[in-house]
């Protein structure tokens, strides 16, 4: 069946680093987009990088723009998101997901909790 695993989450101080990994099984991993999404207390969850299926074509939201960078290795099945400049807004548990509407609205993994403060 379809499964994310989330990791590398952890509690670091602002402006610091962490690099997330998500390995995906149950699919065929290349041929989908991924996106790394997150949910904060009393928010919804948002997408903040999204990969295409290559590797070729990525977007960020806003808040995250020139921070964050999403990669992924087919071979692995993994896609990762390394976070840089981290600031407590950023605070939230991240998950890894499909672009598809099948996959989000059925399967989810654990998420990693990101915890950004002093």
């Amino acid at each position: 069946q379809v499964q994310f695993v989330e990791s590398g989450g952890g509690l670091v101080q602002p402006g610091g680093s962490l690099r997330l990994s998500c390995a995906a099984s149950g699919f065929t991993f290349s041929s989908y987009a991924m996106s790394w999404y997150r949910q904060a207390p009393g928010k919804e969850r948002e997408s903040v990088a999204t990969i295409s299926s290559a590797g070729g074509i990525i977007s960020y939201a806003d808040s995250v723009k020139g921070r964050f960078t999403i990669s992924r290795d087919n071979a692995k099945n993994t896609v990762y998101l390394q976070m840089t400049s981290l600031k407590s807004e950023d605070t939230a548990v991240y998950y890894c997901n499909t672009r598809s509407r099948v996959f989000t609205i059925t399967y989810w993994g654990q998420g990693t909790q990101v915890t950004v403060s002093s």
